[in-house]
């Protein structure tokens, strides 16, 4: 329900690049907290498959914690390759290109998923990160697939 709830706000807001689906949710405690897992295809790179974890607040803990708007930003990121690889017309910056973001809070906290492309050594990275006006980006994860024999 709580789910929902921020995934509309989310969407409402900003739609995110791709779509998102829930594979996975792991109860960790008797508060109703779940770790959720979400398959994610990068849709410009055909045959990458990242998979996101990160931590949903259930209800009980929302009402201890008086924050009833708001999940942790926390993620952990796999990536990993599940065909053939293609890479479409994808951005070769330094800064990479946001393929993924889904709303943490009502308006300002997201988990974002950037590819950055290493052409040196032919590797595309996947980086996890929170994103929040007034904490930025401090919790980090990457993966990284080798593009051996991408097209």
């Amino acid at each position: 329900m709580v789910r929902s709830i921020l995934l509309s706000a989310a969407f409402a807001l900003s739609a995110p690049s791709v779509q998102a689906e829930v594979i996975g949710e792991v109860g960790v405690d008797w508060f109703g907290n779940d770790i959720i897992i979400e398959s994610i295809a990068d849709p410009k790179v055909q045959g990458v498959t990242c998979h996101l974890a990160y931590f949903e607040r259930g209800i009980i803990d929302r009402l201890q914690q008086g924050n009833w708007f708001e999940d942790p930003s926390n993620s952990s990121i796999s990536c990993t390759q599940t065909g053939p690889i293609t890479l479409g017309d994808i951005n070769r910056g330094k800064g990479g290109e946001q393929v993924f973001k889904e709303s943490r809070s009502i308006i300002l906290k997201s988990i974002r998923v950037t590819r950055v492309y290493d052409e040196a050594s032919q590797t595309l990275i996947y980086l996890a990160h929170g994103s929040e006006v007034s904490q930025g980006s401090a919790k980090t994860s990457i993966s990284t697939i080798p593009l051996y024999q991408a097209k």
